[in-house]
This record gives structure tokens, C-alpha cells and sequence, in this order.
């Protein structure tokens, strides 16, 4: 039985009361890495029963999960509001959950996910911009010109967002957040449509010092120097 259906297994034999003590013992946390493959698997699996315990549990972990399980189910209001206050939680793995989790929905729906990462993007908040452009900039989701468009928009938007902000403003954590996340994100959108991905990405404003170093970072990754 593999991994992924066991865990499957596991999961369906348990009350959701039980879930986060289970997920937690397989997080793979303390460590470098969280295991993911359980996260899409829970993900998938919670109910609203198993979403409240995973939250009520507090762990880093189960959080992680339900904020994953949720953002799958953004194209519920309700859920996308949720999704969304959980895309500002102070821990970054929490923040990561709700991105994994609208990539998930985009397997399912990516126009639901078109439209979600367009409001999300013009959102005031730089952590809830920085999910949207991370969520829309993963390559299986831009295998069509028109997919691969909205994530160079998005791109876009989140880098006119950061330019926007006071000096003073750009150093908070959250803004520093989407500075990282759009050094190699814009690489991502490039390479999945290079035409228009490389006129976009050249008419960046390189006299603003962040878009210089979003600029300089897309510029090492292989994905996108191999288009130069």
C-alpha cells in the first residue's frame, strides 16, 4: 500500500478530533522539510469537523493543514475568507498551507483560481498579495498561454504593490516577504510563456532598488537565463 494510501486509510479510521495528534506525529517537524505528501492528502480528506480541530489544536502542523484545506476549498466565500485572514498568520509554514492548498484548487477549477489571485493581489495586505503570486506561479498551473498571462499580471500587480509602499514600509516582514517571493516567481511566470513573459519582465522599472534585486534574482535561476 503506498504512503499516501495509507495515510488515506489512517485518516478516514479516525475521529477528526484525533487528526492533529496523527498529523503531528508525521509532520516531520522539528526539521528542514514538512511532509507535504500528508498535508495534500489531509487536505483533500477534512471535513469542516476535522478543519476546527486541526485549527483548535493550535500546532504549527495541523494549522498548516487546515489553512491548506481551506484555501482547496476557496471557491466557497466563506472558505476564502478564512483562507484568507490565515494567509497573514505569523507563522510562515501556516502562510505556505493556504498557498499549497489554491494550487490545489487549481487543479480542480483554475479559473476559480484566476479570479481568486486577481482580488488577492490587489489586496492591502503584502502577505496575502505574496500567497497569490506564489499560489498562481507554479508550473503545472501555466501550461496555456492565457494561464501563464494572469501569473505575469499578477507579477505584475504584486510588484507595482511593492513599489508603492514608503521606504519604511518595505522593511516590514510582510513586505520583505513579497520581495522574496517575486525574486523567483517572475521566473516561473517568464518560462512558461517567454514572448510576452520577456517583454514584461524588461520593462521593470530597474531604478527602483527592490525591482533591481527581484530583477537580479529572477536573472540567476536557470529557468529563466536559459531564455537570454
Amino acid at each position: 500500500m503506498g504512503t499516501d494510501q495509507s495515510s488515506r486509510s489512517d485518516l478516514r479510521a479516525l475521529e477528526p478530533e484525533l487528526w492533529p495528534e496523527y498529523l503531528s506525529a508525521r509532520s516531520g517537524l522539528p526539521g528542514p522539510r514538512a511532509n507535504l505528501s500528508l498535508l495534500t492528502v489531509a487536505a483533500g480528506m477534512a471535513d469542516e469537523r476535522a478543519i476546527e480541530a486541526m485549527l483548535a489544536d493550535g500546532g504549527e502542523y495541523p494549522a498548516m493543514c487546515a489553512a491548506a484545506a481551506l484555501a482547496a476549498r476557496a471557491d466557497s466565500a466563506e472558505c476564502e475568507d478564512r483562507a484568507r485572514a490565515l494567509a497573514t498568520d505569523d507563522r510562515w509554514r501556516v502562510r505556505e498551507g493556504v498557498a499549497i492548498g489554491l494550487q490545489l484548487l487549481g487543479d480542480d477549477t483554475l479559473e476559480v483560481l484566476i479570479e481568486l489571485v486577481r482580488r488577492w493581489a490587489e489586496d492591502p495586505e503584502s502577505y496575502v498579495q505574496r500567497v497569490a503570486v506564489v499560489a498562481i506561479c507554479e508550473p503545472r498551473l501555466l501550461r496555456t498561454a492565457p494561464a501563464a498571462a494572469v501569473a505575469i499580471e499578477v507579477c505584475r500587480r504584486c510588484t507595482d504593490r511593492l513599489m508603492a509602499l514608503p521606504p519604511t514600509q518595505r522593511k516590514d516582514p510582510a513586505a520583505r516577504n513579497l520581495r522574496q517571493a517575486l525574486g523567483y516567481c517572475w521566473s516561473v511566470a517568464v518560462a512558461a510563456d517567454p514572448e510576452p513573459g520577456l517583454r514584461a519582465f524588461r520593462e521593470l522599472p530597474t531604478d527602483d532598488p527592490d525591482v533591481q534585486w527581484i530583477v537580479t534574482q529572477n536573472l540567476r535561476k536557470k529557468r529563466l537565463s536559459a531564455l537570454l
